[in-house]
Order: structure tokens, then C-alpha cells, then sequence
């Protein structure tokens, strides 16, 4: 008989410690008020621009320029954040946006389109890193690694509910009162929210690691073969959910109705905050590549049902299968990517992440503009791009791990030597 009691089981992880862990309501809070804009500003501005006279062509020129300046600046801003620290990037941001937007109004589409122009696309210039710098910031806040696999979850799963109250606030506030109020509203948001997180002790106290030996050295490039190749998977992660926004307003005409074009979104973001909930309370034994693979080939299971050609109700049901699988892919993708990045490069490699999706997005929605009348062609698109991420994912597996690379757990004020790595086999446990 063994004299040796048997360990007792790691105690469950709750929402409820997470966000009872010192600053993390704050910071979670502060991001998703300081992102709204992200989903209220293509909206607002929009709707500003047709009811000034300017024209639906021109509001959706604006609002596509937004996005797009705001996304390619993105690797920008977290080099300067590697740089500089959170703060001095996150404030002067956020006070540019704020004034562009709120003085959009003052120019008036018709009077000079190309200075409005000009406005927005500085406005999304100027769009504050958030997103990036809270990824940043999980590891010193949570240096438990499952309080922190949990928030990254919770974090990743509640991205997509900016996209359905966003737009929705913009919307209420443009028709209750003015587009120009949508406005004010948005760049208020945004302001209150970045200063929530840029005055938070972590955020003011942050600074990158300095990179080691292991690390291939200061300044080492984002160019490893595992980087790369992760990226261009996630470019079929974001061309799958652009597409499946138009292939939403397809059904819409083609059921003739008109909620669909937003009740679809808004189920496949309910399957992302869902699959998240149930992902970060969990206790994984597979390693992190491995869950990105299977994700990644559920996250294609769940795009083929559409192939079938569902009536409404039925294709309501079936994109909550691919949104539950969308945040467990990006959580895995944040772990790979912090295995694989120098340790004075992390908020610019997550900067680049999302950029990879954000393109991803935009190419998606452009082809399946073009495509939204051919229904079994819209209604492929989502699974193509999914497809073509699983693929690249699937050639990308010897160089994303497990065995032959690390992942750090942490990057707050870590002494310049000595410093610990984790295999990432044992990522696992997170």
C-alpha cells in the first residue's frame, strides 16, 4: 500500500476568480468601451455621409478606408508600443481619433470630399492599439497560467459582441438624434476607454522583455517560417467571416428578410462568446498546436452545412458551430504567436496577427460582393477560406511545435537574464 496520498486535481478555474484578479474587469472593461468605436465609427460615418448628401457610394468609401487605415496601421503602433511602452502610444492616440472624428462633422462631404477623406483616414490612422497591448499585458497581470488562459478566452470570445452593439449603438443614436451625435458618442467611447487602460498601473508599467540569446537577439525579425506561415492561415480565418457578412445580406434579399443580414452575424458572434465561455474553463492535456489544428478543421466542419443551401432558420442555427470554433483558433494563435516572437517584438507580432485577419476580412467581403448573387458560391466562400487556413495550418505543424519551440510566460519588467521558458508541451496545462 503506497504511504503517498495522490495530488490532489488543480481546482477549477472560474470567471469569476479571473476577473476577481487584480486590474483585469478594468482592463478587460476599458478595452471592449475603448473598441466600440471600431464597430460604431464605419457605421456612423456612413450614415453622416448619406445624410449630409454625399452619397451611400461615398459613406461606404469612407467607412472601408477607416477600416482598412485602421488595420494596416496596426504593426506600426505595436512596434512603437515595443519601443515606447502602452501609454505613450495609447493616449496621443486616442486624443487624435477622438478630435478627427468629433471634427468630421465640420466638413462636410459636400463642400471637400477629398479633405473628409483625408479625416477619416487619419481618424483610423490613429485608432488606439488596444487589442494588441491587452494580449501584451495578460502575462504580467495573470502570471498564473490558467487564470490567464481563461482571460485570454473571455477576452478573444467577447470581441465579437463590439461587432453587434456597435454598430447597433451607432445605428439608435444616429436615427434618435444625429449622425454627428453617433459620432461624438463613438470618439467619447474611445477616449474613456483607452484612458481606462493607459492609466492602469500594468499598462503604465509595462515594458517589452529585453530578447535573449534563445531569443535569436535584439530587433530579430518576424520572419520565422512558423510566423509567417501562421499569419497566412489566419488571412483564411478573416476571409471566411468577410464573406460570411455578405453572404448574410444575400440571404436577407433572397429570403426577403432583412433581419437576417443581422441576425446571422449575430448568432456566429453568440457561437464565438459561447465557445469561448467553455474554452477557458477548461483543463486541456493536447498542446496548443495541436488544438489550433482541430479547431481549425471544426471551424471548417462547421461552414459546410451552408453548402446544402439552409433555409433561414436553419442557417441561423449552423453559423453558432463555425463561431464556437473561431475563438478557440485566435486564443490558440495568441499562445503560438508569443512561443514563436522575440521577446522586445510581442505587441507588434499581435498587431500583425490581427492585421492577417483584418486583410483576410477585407478580401473576403470584396469577392463575395462580387459573388453574392450565385448563392452555392456565396455560401462556399466561408468553407474556402476555411479550408485554406486548415491547409497552411497543416503544412505549418512542424514549425509551430510542439517540441521545437518555446513559449514564454511572461513579459512584465522579466529580468534581463536568466529568464524561464517554458516548453511548449507544457502549454497544455493552460
Amino acid at each position: 500500500m503506497s504511504l503517498t496520498a495522490p495530488p490532489a486535481p488543480a481546482p477549477r478555474i472560474t470567471y469569476g476568480a479571473v476577473l476577481g484578479s487584480p486590474y483585469v474587469a478594468r482592463l478587460l472593461g476599458g478595452t471592449l468601451t475603448g473598441r466600440l468605436p471600431n464597430g460604431m465609427a464605419p457605421v456612423a460615418i456612413l450614415l453622416w455621409a448619406t445624410a449630409t448628401g454625399g452619397g451611400i457610394a461615398f459613406g461606404g468609401l469612407l467607412s472601408a478606408l477607416y477600416g482598412l487605415s485602421s488595420a494596416l496601421s496596426q504593426p506600426v503602433k505595436g512596434r512603437l508600443m515595443d519601443r515606447h511602452g502602452q501609454t505613450a502610444v495609447h493616449l496621443p492616440a486616442a486624443l487624435l481619433n477622438s478630435a478627427l472624428l468629433v471634427a468630421l462633422p465640420l466638413v462636410g462631404p459636400q463642400g471637400s470630399p477629398a479633405l473628409a477623406t483625408a479625416v477619416v483616414v487619419a481618424a483610423g490612422l490613429t485608432t488606439p492599439p488596444l487589442e494588441a497591448g491587452l494580449r501584451a499585458l495578460w502575462p504580467s497581470v495573470l502570471p498564473n497560467p490558467r487564470l490567464r488562459h481563461a482571460a485570454l478566452a473571455l477576452d478573444t470570445g467577447t470581441q465579437g459582441l463590439l461587432y453587434i452593439v456597435g454598430p447597433l449603438l451607432a445605428a439608435a443614436l444616429a436615427s434618435a438624434y444625429s449622425p454627428s451625435l453617433a459620432l461624438a458618442v463613438t470618439a467619447a467611447l474611445g477616449l474613456v476607454g483607452t484612458a481606462t487602460v493607459a492609466c492602469a498601473p500594468p499598462s503604465r508599467r509595462w515594458r517589452p522583455a529585453q530578447a535573449t540569446g534563445t531569443d535569436g537577439g535584439p530587433g530579430r525579425r518576424l520572419t520565422s517560417p512558423g510566423l509567417v506561415l501562421l499569419f497566412v492561415s489566419l488571412s483564411g480565418i478573416g476571409f471566411a467571416i468577410g464573406s460570411m457578412n455578405v453572404w448574410s445580406i444575400a440571404m436577407a434579399e433572397r429570403h426577403d428578410q432583412d433581419m437576417l443580414s443581422g441576425i446571422l452575424p449575430a448568432a456566429f458572434s453568440t457561437g464565438s462568446f459561447l465557445g469561448g465561455l467553455v474554452y477557458g474553463r477548461r483543463t486541456w492535456t493536447s498542446t496548443t498546436t495541436g488544438r489550433l489544428i482541430a479547431a481549425g478543421a471544426a471551424f471548417l466542419a462547421g461552414w459546410l452545412p451552408p453548402l446544402a443551401l439552409l433555409g433561414p432558420y436553419a442557417a441561423t442555427c449552423a453559423v453558432i458551430v463555425p463561431g464556437a470554433f473561431l475563438t478557440v483558433v485566435v486564443a490558440c494563435a495568441y499562445v503560438t504567436t508569443d512561443a514563436l516572437t522575440p521577446a522586445d517584438r510581442t505587441s507588434e507580432a499581435y498587431a500583425w496577427l490581427i492585421l492577417s485577419i483584418g486583410a483576410g476580412q477585407s478580401a473576403g467581403t470584396a469577392l463575395a460582393g462580387r459573388l453574392a448573387e450565385q448563392p452555392l458560391a456565396s455560401a462556399a466562400l466561408p468553407a474556402a477560406g476555411a479550408a485554406f487556413a486548415l491547409t497552411v495550418l497543416l503544412a505549418a505543424r512542424p514549425h509551430l511545435g510542439p517540441a521545437g519551440h518555446l513559449s514564454r510566460a511572461g513579459r512584465h519588467r522579466r529580468p534581463p537574464r536568466g529568464r524561464h521558458k517554458v516548453p511548449m508541451n507544457d502549454t497544455a496545462s493552460l
